[in-house]
């Protein structure tokens, strides 16, 4: 049946202010906050931003371009390319030079056997240096070419304050990343179910080793067993960069990102930012009112048939719903032989022109084909068959 409709030659797409278009009494915000919120100089950090993970929207901010060195958070990308690799739970032997590294560590030795995917919890808990440079030899044959793919991920993100140079993190020249390209980079992993398991663990079990054994790696993010809906995602610490924090938190269906350089009192400041993001977004359900939406149909002995908008729930804030648009996309026509609630095209919601959701477009009633009647001719022809086969 999608065939049918997608063999129209063109969609037609319609366009809809927040103003006209009837949905659920819900408000959108994707500007900056007013400089006079008070949020803005309670944290301890140089920089910080809060994020809404689902639509990008920007809760709050404070330098969050300026460039600086980001510590151990560089391990949400190392970790979410040794996924991204694919063969998660192929054994193989580290590579001894690759695992000689100072800082913290998984406890890796010469002649040990893991997984990439034990690196990452390697990685993600104790934040192991270790664990960051055997899986970027692993994939990509040295540290060098590791961070060349680092980089190649990062643009395709969006991140354009950012350069890697380290797939551990440690204080490198010319490496560096700010903190609107951290929630960039959190958001993107945080999709990836893998990496969402793994960095939301305050600790697991994970075997390897030579002869492997089982260990009990125990994660430094202390925000997921303190600030009530954490579920994740990384710390870090240098001397250049001192301490960073990426955390992710999800109350009632809104999922927030937080992200803290150089905070003295980062603990606090995320629990802060969180809790003020949490009172201003809720989540909202959204419908579009298509009770004026209908579709021409060729071959029926209806001439249109009605059209029904999916709900969708978004989290949003409580100001500027007129910054909502929704567009229809639909063909300008459609064959009969559909059932009811087949789709038949889509609802894009969007803020400041980004679509941050859709809803499937579906028939309202079921539109059959029209019964064909038979010609005089055929008529004839049957009846001379007929005669002959007697």
């Amino acid at each position: 049946m999608q065939r049918k409709i997608l063999s129209v030659a063109a969609a037609v797409i319609f366009t809809f202010s927040a103003a006209t278009a009837a949905y659920a009494e819900c408000a959108a915000r994707l500007d900056y906050l007013e400089s006079s919120d008070k949020t803005k100089t309670d944290v301890s950090a140089a920089c910080a931003i809060l994020i809404e993970a689902d639509t990008g929207t920007v809760l709050f901010s404070k330098n969050e371009k300026e460039h600086r060195q980001i510590a151990s958070t560089t391990k949400i990308m190392t970790a979410l390319l040794t996924l991204e690799a694919g063969e998660p739970d192929k054994e193989f032997e580290v590579d001894p030079t690759a695992i000689k590294v100072e800082g913290t560590s998984m406890g890796l030795r010469e002649g040990d056997i893991v997984t990439r995917r034990a690196l990452c919890y390697g990685m993600l808990l104790p934040s192991g240096n270790d664990a960051a440079n055997a899986a970027a030899v692993n994939i990509s044959g040295s540290k060098s070419a590791f961070a060349v793919l680092m980089n190649k991920r990062a643009e395709e993100i969006g991140m354009t304050d950012t350069n890697f140079v380290t797939p551990s993190g440690l204080d490198a020249d010319g490496q560096y990343s700010c903190a609107y390209d951290l929630a960039l980079l959190t958001r993107e992993a945080m999709n990836n179910k893998d990496f969402a398991k793994i960095c939301g663990l305050p600790k697991a079990k994970v075997s390897f080793g030579n002869p492997k054994s089982d260990r009990i790696l125990v994660n430094s993010n202390k925000l997921l067993t303190s600030y009530d809906g954490c579920i994740g995602v990384k710390t870090g610490f240098t001397d250049s960069a001192r301490r960073t924090l990426v955390s992710c938190a999800e109350r009632d269906g809104v999922r927030l990102i937080a992200v803290t350089l150089n905070a003295p009192n980062d603990w606090s400041d995320h629990a802060k930012m969180l809790d003020y993001g949490f009172e201003k977004v809720t989540l909202c359900e959204m419908k579009y009112d298509s009770s004026a939406l209908s579709l021409s149909v060729v071959g029926s002995e209806k001439e249109t048939v009605g059209v029904e908008c999916g709900t969708v729930k978004l989290p949003l804030c409580n100001e500027q719903k007129d910054k909502i648009t929704a567009e229809i996309y639909m063909p300008k026509f459609i064959y009969a032989g559909l059932a009811a609630g087949e789709k038949v095209g889509e609802i894009h919601y969007l803020l400041n022109g980004n679509t941050i959701a859709t809803a499937p477009l579906q028939t309202a009633e079921s539109c059959v084909q029209k019964e064909r009647k038979t010609d005089f001719f055929t008529v004839i022809y049957k009846f001379i068959a007929g005669l002959l086969t007697r």
